[in-house]
């Protein structure tokens, strides 16, 4: 008998269900005797032995689902080692519940936070595979991430929503894209969706080329612009600050579009709009490219169980779907690069980073 765990950990995103779906459907193809048990809401389920046996037939249908059929929910990395309010050691309860059930192996999808937990328990001794998933598109170690087309798709037709008002009106209109410390999804679905500035984390930026940027384009008859920005970009006057400087600073507004959005209207004679797309990026039924991405690296996971191949994560290199050792990506970021070709592609096309 082959007894496999499954959890899904931190934010969900499009294609959960999908890889989950091509691990089992790779199981099954080559043995019938393959138990499965889903831990319900992420590591949490892990952790309190919150469960389901599940068969085949659960994982049938669930290819163009979004969301997660086991829940999640996000367990900061830097508190595992915390006993809960309880005095329970989440660790030890973790490997306790992997131990009472006999488990060959844990299938876990997620993220960086996610990540960092799962190379944490293969460093305890767990056999692990993990896919990787975020809209973010940085995980360390893989070209590709489950989640992240499919945000960007969702991203790109905001802006091209917007487009049609925006001229209607003559107005500036900011979208606020989800990226904390990233700015992937920004930058791609900005080039995709023709914005006109867009404003990455990793590209402080200056509120006056900002301006310069909207007047210019005010002078040659182009009388509105789209602003893409993510919600983690920040400008040179604020990286400076103290890291609790910035916390009060940013506490002021809602976030970075509506601070972005005040100081353009005291600078420019425009309306300033503000659209936010939010959850949305994340919700829905996966694009086709991203079942096709999670499908594989699902196969190849279902690949490395039958051949007792753990510690891995299964990501995207050179174009092709490889195993990368968890120690390798546990911990570390996938940052756009400021330099890199896409940056300078969109540089050339007139796209301003306000930099």
């Amino acid at each position: 008998m082959l007894k496999i765990g499954m959890l899904t950990s931190g934010g969900d995103c499009q294609a959960l269900n999908a890889a989950m779906r091509g691990v089992v459907k790779g199981l099954f193809h080559k043995r019938d005797d393959v138990t499965i048990y889903g831990f319900r809401d992420g590591y949490k389920g892990l952790i309190y032995g919150h469960y389901e046996m599940l068969t085949e037939r659960e994982f049938s249908g669930i290819l163009t689902v979004g969301g997660t059929i086991l829940g999640t929910s996000r367990q900061p990395f830097k508190l595992m080692r915390e006993p809960d309010a309880n005095g329970l050691d989440k660790v030890d309860a973790m490997k306790a519940n992997y131990a009472r059930l006999n488990l060959e192996c844990l299938v876990i999808l997620g993220g960086n936070g996610t990540h960092k937990t799962a190379n944490l328990l293969r460093e305890e001794g767990l056999n692990v595979i993990t896919l990787p998933k975020t809209i973010d598109n940085d995980l360390y170690g893989t070209e590709m991430t489950f989640g992240f087309q499919s945000a960007v798709n969702i991203a790109t037709e905001t802006i091209d929503r917007i487009h049609t008002t925006a001229t209607s009106h003559s107005r500036v209109f900011i979208v606020e894209i989800m990226g904390h410390k990233v700015g992937h999804v920004t930058l791609h679905a900005g080039i995709a969706g023709g914005a006109d500035v867009i404003l990455l984390p990793e590209l402080p930026y200056d509120i006056d080329k900002v301006v310069d940027v909207i007047h210019t384009r005010s002078q040659v008859g182009k009388s509105f612009t789209i602003i893409a920005v993510a919600e983690g970009a920040i400008s040179k006057q604020d990286i400076v600050l103290k890291k609790k400087e910035y916390k009060a600073k940013l506490q002021k507004h809602p976030s970075v579009a509506y601070r972005l959005a005040e100081e353009l209207q005291a600078k420019t004679d425009k309306e300033v709009r503000i659209t936010v797309p939010g959850h949305t990026q994340r919700g829905g039924s996966p694009c086709a490219n991203d079942r096709v991405f999670a499908t594989r690296v699902g196969a190849t996971g279902a690949e490395l169980i039958l051949n007792h191949d753990y510690g891995y994560m299964v990501g995207m290199v050179g174009g092709d779907i490889q195993k990368i050792p968890l120690e390798d990506v546990a911990g570390k970021l996938k940052y756009v690069d400021p330099a890199g070709s896409l940056i300078k592609e969109a540089r050339l096309i007139g796209i301003s980073f306000g930099d």
